[in-house]
């Protein structure tokens, strides 16, 4: 579906190539952090038996999520409302001034998405006069503040991209560079891919998101400890793509602590234009070379092996490959990461030298939101974070004292930072993280 109004950032019909930034992404960690921990770090055994469809065919729980899974990704444009009640301490938001991710952290923000269902996808997060924006194609992205006029483009070195290619070829498939921005179906289907360990799925009454029909697939996790009382996933009944992801806190039934929905949606491929970037007369730019990981064959010191790893993701019952100072206490939805040797004051403060030794990609946790925390701590592009000034205030408000370091706590994920380096994570009390730090 076509925009009715210009896109910022999208390309005229005679566009040069674009080039572009990133200022903001280390300053939106701890969001990002809470929408994939709750979104993608579980998984599910014994599925329940169905619930009423009124109106569809019933489907059990096993089909549900093999349908959703097995779907081919659809192109479609639509809006999306994030809504979050994490809880966290009230932020000052008046220097933001417009469009910025940290606003993810609590109220409600919208975002307009569109993709070809492929490689090539846009996700912008709509302010009042401004936007915040991603758009990735393949193996390359860009973001774009319009508040900040800045552009940056992530891009593989001309060595890694024949590397890429060959590595395609070889296996019929490519890395993609997946948005920062949360959706739906990314969230939705993360989700359900995981549903197989540590919770029970259910289907619970047919609703209507964004006047479609749609089944609700309820995850509820196993765990005796865990902060997240049960998520649905309310999935399109003819693409079966999800459409809305809500999560609950174990200490409120009533009113989800997270929600990501379409309010609108169309199931058709969106023009060549909008998915297209070109950099704002003006903006600044500035070009970021991501490094491809090494091929499995030849590993960086310390990095665990791609083949060993894939076969413990195939056995959940195998112990994964952690890399040294990486620790997992717990399992399923009760788990607690803890990495050792994180310079936190270094990265606040911008110094290359803090990432240098953490910036390895193949870096692997056994839970895909902790795995996701960690990037956002550590840079991937081994650059490290861009100076911005108003980092340490907000990891100042966001955290507060506790002995022998500084705690983080929301309805959904608690995350320790201690002095001598460490940090834990996880989707449990702060009190079980403080219990572990000792």
């Amino acid at each position: 579906m076509e925009t009715t109004a210009p896109v910022p950032g999208a390309a005229p019909e005679d566009a040069a190539s674009p080039a572009p930034v990133r200022r903001h992404r280390a300053r939106w960690a701890v969001p990002a952090a809470a929408v994939v921990a709750v979104g993608a770090a579980f998984a599910a055994p014994p599925l329940l038996a169905t619930a009423d469809t009124a109106g569809l065919p019933e489907v059990t729980p096993e089909e549900l999520v093999a349908r959703v899974l097995e779907a081919e990704p659809q192109a479609l444009s639509g809006t999306v409302v994030h809504t979050a009640r994490l809880g966290l301490p009230d932020l000052s938001l008046a220097e933001v001034g417009g469009a910025d991710p940290i606003g993810l952290l609590g109220g409600s923000s919208t975002l307009r998405v569109w993709t070809d269902g492929e490689q090539r996808s846009r996700v912008s997060l709509l302010g009042q006069a401004s936007e915040y924006s991603v758009v990735a194609d393949g193996a390359q992205a860009w973001t774009y503040s319009s508040s900040d006029d800045e552009v940056v483009h992530y891009a593989l070195s001309e060595a890694d991209r024949a590397r890429l290619d060959a590595l395609a070829a070889e296996r019929a498939a490519a890395p993609e560079v997946a948005g920062d921005l949360p959706t739906p179906e990314e969230i939705g289907r993360a989700a359900l891919a995981r549903a197989e360990q540590h919770a029970t799925v259910g289907v619970d009454a047919a609703t209507t998101v964004a006047g479609r029909d749609a089944y609700q697939a309820v995850v509820t996790p196993a765990g005796a400890d865990t902060l997240v009382g049960r998520i649905v996933v309310a999935v399109d009944a003819q693409t079966w793509t999800p459409l809305r992801v809500q999560v609950w806190s174990s200490d409120d039934a009533e009113t989800p602590a997270l929600e990501v929905g379409f309010t609108d949606v169309a199931f058709a491929a969106p023009s060549d234009q909008v998915l297209t970037f070109s950099p704002p007369p003006g903006a600044d730019v500035r070009e970021v070379v991501v490094p491809l990981p090494q091929h499995p064959v030849d590993p960086p010191a310390g990095a665990p092996d791609a083949d060993a790893l894939a076969e413990a993701l195939e056995d959940p019952t195998a112990e994964p490959p952690l890399p040294e100072g990486v620790t997992v206490t717990g399992d399923g939805w009760d788990a607690v990461v803890q990495v050792a040797g994180v310079d936190v004051a270094g990265l606040l403060a911008a110094d290359p030298a803090a990432v240098a030794e953490l910036a390895v990609p193949q870096k692997t946790f056994g839970s895909a939101g902790a795995q996701e925390l960690y990037e956002q701590f550590v840079p991937q592009d081994g650059e490290g974070p861009v100076p911005d000034l108003d980092q340490q205030a907000l990891y100042d408000q966001l955290t507060t004292p506790v002995e022998g370091g500084r705690l983080l706590e929301s309805s959904l994920l608690s995350v320790l930072v201690l002095d001598d380096g460490r940090v834990l994570a996880g989707a449990v009390p702060a009190q079980t993280l403080l219990d572990l730090a000792g």
